[in-house]
């Protein structure tokens, strides 16, 4: 469970990183690329973050 939380804790910071780097960049396809790159980030940090949520004992 440690290394999905990690990896999930890196998908955000490169999805954060990605959208700083889109915003700063001067050339409108490198925007596109990394704004599609933070994107895919974020999705696949939910996909992450869902299945840690999933294998969680439930509490009845």
């Amino acid at each position: 469970m440690k290394d999905m939380k990690a990896h999930l804790e890196k998908l955000r910071v490169e999805a954060e990183e990605c959208e700083l780097i889109s915003k700063l960049a001067t050339n409108e396809t490198k925007k596109d690329l990394f704004a599609k790159l933070a994107a895919h980030h974020r999705a696949l940090a939910d996909e992450v973050e869902r299945t840690i949520n999933a294998s969680k004992p439930q509490n009845t």
